[in-house]
C-alpha cells in the first residue's frame, strides 16, 4: 500500500503562520498536520504502507528531511515530488507518477479525521465523504440503492447530495488511476481553468469502475486558524479517550494548574499559570503569570503576564500582556 499526499499549496488562508513552514507542517497536539493525517490512515489500511510520496512546493531540505522522517515513522520509504505550478488536483497527484502504482490512498494535507473502521482493500475505489449541513462549498457524491457512487458534483449550486468529499481517496489499481489522470492532461480537459481529480473520477465511473463511500465519525478541517484551534481541541480529546501520554517528563511546571487535555512538549516551563483546557504548547516555550485555553502554541514560544484563548501562536513568538483572539506568525513580538 503506498499514501499520496499532495501538499504544495501555500496555505495562504493560514498566514502568518504559513510564511515560514508550510500549512501541513503546523503542529496539531504535538505534531504536524500531515504526519497525524499519514499515521490515522495506515491504522485503517489494514496492510503495511511501503511508501508515502509528498507533493511539495519548493519547500526546502529541512521540510523535505522532516516529511521523510514522517514517512519513516510508519514503516514506509519517503519520496519528494514537486508541483511548481497549481494547475489543480489532477495535476498535483500526476507530479508523483512513478509512485502510482499498485494500490494506494491519496489524501491531500489539509483534513484530519476519526473513523473506526478498516479499509476494504477489495473495493475498486472508496471515496471517503461526511455528511454536511451545507455542502455547496464541497464536492458531494449520489449513491444508488446498493450504496454506490453514482455521481460526482463539485461545489453544487443546487442541492444534490449532503455528502461531502472530505479529500481521502482509495484506488485499487494505481496505474489505472496514473492513465487517467494523463488523459486529461494531454487532452487538455479542464474544469473551472484546472485539471481536476473528479473529471478522472467520472470518467473511471463510467468505464465501469465501482467507487464506494468510506464514512467517517468525525472530520477535522485545518483550512483557517479558527478551523485548525478546533481540531486541536477534538485531537486532544481522541487522544485523551486512547489514553496517550500528553505531557512530557522534561516539563517543568511551578505553582502551575493544567486542566485536561493538554498537550506539553518537551522542556516547556509553565510557572504561576493556568494552562487548559484544550491547549498545545511546543517543546521548549515558556509560559509565565498567564492563563491560557484553547490555543496551539508552537516550538520556543514565550507568553508573559497574558489571557491567551482560541489563539495560534508561532515559532518563536513573544506575548506580553492580555491578548485575546490571536494569529500571530513565528518569530513575531506582541506587546499589549
Amino acid at each position: 500500500m503506498k499514501i499520496i499526499v499532495p501538499m504544495a499549496g501555500m496555505g495562504k488562508r493560514m498566514r502568518p503562520h504559513t510564511l515560514t513552514v508550510p500549512k501541513p507542517l503546523i503542529p496539531i497536539a504535538g505534531k504536524p498536520i500531515v504526519q497525524r493525517l499519514v499515521e490515522d490512515i495506515a491504522k485503517v489500511c489494514g496492510e503495511p504502507v511501503d511508501e508515502v510520496a509528498f507533493i511539495v512546493g519548493r519547500f526546502g531540505e529541512t521540510v523535505e528531511k522532516s516529511l521523510v522522517k514522517i514517512a519513516e515513522s510508519v514503516g514506509a520509504k519517503g519520496t519528494i515530488y514537486y508541483q511548481d505550478e497549481p494547475l489543480g488536483t489532477a495535476h498535483a497527484i500526476l507530479c508523483a507518477k512513478d509512485s502510482l502504482t499498485g494500490p494506494l490512498v491519496v489524501a491531500f494535507a489539509d483534513t484530519l479525521f476519526k473513523a473506526d473502521f478498516t479499509l476494504d482493500t477489495s473495493a475498486d475505489g472508496t471515496i471517503w465523504v461526511q455528511r454536511v449541513d451545507d455542502p455547496r462549498p464541497f464536492g458531494v457524491v449520489k449513491l444508488d440503492d446498493q450504496g454506490r457512487i453514482t455521481e460526482l458534483v463539485e461545489k453544487p449550486e443546487q442541492f444534490v447530495s449532503d455528502l461531502a468529499i472530505i479529500g481521502i481517496y482509495y484506488f485499487k489499481d494505481g496505474d489505472y488511476l496514473r492513465n487517467e489522470l494523463q488523459y486529461l492532461l494531454d487532452n487538455d480537459i479542464k474544469d473551472k481553468g484546472e485539471y481536476q481529480l473528479t473529471n478522472a473520477l467520472e470518467n473511471m465511473k463510467n468505464k465501469g469502475t465501482v467507487f464506494v463511500p468510506g464514512r467517517v465519525t468525525e472530520w477535522l478541517d485545518c483550512g483557517n486558524k479558527d478551523a485548525t484551534v478546533f481540531t486541536n481541541q477534538r485531537y486532544l480529546e481522541y487522544l485523551q479517550e486512547r489514553g496517550e501520554k500528553l505531557v512530557a517528563a522534561s516539563a517543568k511546571l511551578t505553582n502551575a494548574v493544567v486542566i485536561q487535555p493538554v498537550y506539553i512538549g518537551e522542556n516547556v516551563i509553565i510557572t504561576n499559570s493556568v494552562v487548559g483546557p484544550h491547549v498545545s504548547l511546543g517543546d521548549n516555550s515558556n509560559v509565565r503569570d498567564s492563563v491560557v485555553t484553547n490555543s496551539i502554541v508552537q516550538q520556543s514560544a514565550t507568553i508573559l503576564n497574558a489571557s491567551v484563548t482560541n489563539s495560534m501562536i508561532g515559532n518563536h513568538a513573544s506575548v506580553t500582556s492580555k491578548p485575546h483572539d490571536l494569529s500571530v506568525g513565528d518569530y513575531n513580538t506582541l506587546r499589549v
